[in-house]
């Protein structure tokens, strides 16, 4: 999820679902599970709003998916007429993510975990 203000977002998810945020990655993000962190369920983030594509902010839920090979996944959005909008970066402690766009122009994120990821 992306917010333009992530403490109001926090307090109104906190509110309504009574999901639980601890800090998780670059400052301003936020790991997101439900109250009792019992799966399945939410697993999330919350951090400031951002544009992946040049001048339209990100809204709304934006979905991550987990990989085993992230240069397959993004080759393959490429020759399915996507488009990578990120660069494969990684999160120290979590993996490696780029973030693709589908022909729709629908923003996906793609993660390969590694917890051993530095």
């Amino acid at each position: 999820m992306n917010a333009d203000d992530v403490d109001r977002a926090r307090a109104f998810y906190a509110a309504v679902f009574g999901w639980t945020f601890a800090p998780w990655g670059p400052p301003g993000f936020y790991s997101v599970r439900t109250a009792d962190g019992a799966a399945p369920g939410l697993i999330g983030a919350l951090q400031p709003r951002r544009e992946l594509l040049p001048g339209v902010p990100q809204h709304g839920f934006e979905c991550t998916v987990a990989v085993t090979d992230l240069a397959t996944s993004l080759a393959a959005a490429e020759a399915a007429g996507g488009r990578v909008l990120m660069q494969p970066t990684v999160l120290a402690g979590i993996g490696e993510l780029a973030f693709v766009s589908d022909p729709e122009g629908n923003v996906c994120g793609v993660m390969r975990y590694d917890s051993g990821a530095d």
